[in-house]
């Protein structure tokens, strides 16, 4: 027994010491949170698994593929609820515990940098890069298709017709200075 704890305590050092090693030759010098990024994909498993489940435990089939129109739906939903969460003024309230506020960054929209502080800096990146959210929403979109389609696609529906209406005002803005010269 005295021999199996101690071939652990050694392997358990060695293995410490190759994550360092790794990390250290990773980040070049740089301050890289693996550790935080590797929570946030057993995070990201476990948040896929859940939704996994529960699409499993309703019983209702998957559709051999998507339809095209429900892909497309996706994608726009998942690009303006992505910046919403990520970007938006009216959220910085989700975000503000693992970010610091810098400056406006576009219409709305608000420039956050992640707080340096371990355990913080992980969870701000991801609240702050809408590519980084968008994982996270397309699966919920995704899953919430397969056990609410209607009312998913309701939302998601709302969602696009924002990307649109925000696409409009941004056009329109440019119009506007474009013939009035400012």
């Amino acid at each position: 027994m005295g021999t199996a704890t101690a071939t652990d305590s050694r392997l358990a050092r060695r293995l410490r010491g190759a994550l360092r090693r790794t990390r250290r030759d990773y980040a070049a010098g740089h301050d890289r949170p693996l550790g935080g990024y590797a929570a946030a994909m057993a995070g990201f498993a476990a948040y896929t698994a859940a939704w996994a489940t529960a699409v499993r435990r309703s019983g209702r089939p998957v559709p051999e593929r998507p339809e095209p129109w429900d892909v497309v739906l996706t994608s726009v939903a998942t690009f303006r609820l992505s910046r919403l969460l990520s970007k938006a003024s009216v959220t910085s309230p989700l975000r503000a515990p693992f970010t610091r506020y810098v400056g406006p960054q576009g219409p709305a929209e608000l420039h956050e940098e992640a707080q340096p502080e371990q355990g913080k800096h992980t969870v701000g990146e991801l609240a702050t890069c809408p590519f980084c959210m968008s994982v996270w929403v397309a699966s919920a979109l995704t899953a919430g298709q397969l056990l609410w389609p209607r009312a998913t696609r309701t939302a998601m529906g709302t969602l696009t017709a924002l990307a649109g209406a925000d696409t409009l005002q941004l056009a329109y803005g440019a119009l506007v200075d474009r013939t009035t010269g400012d």
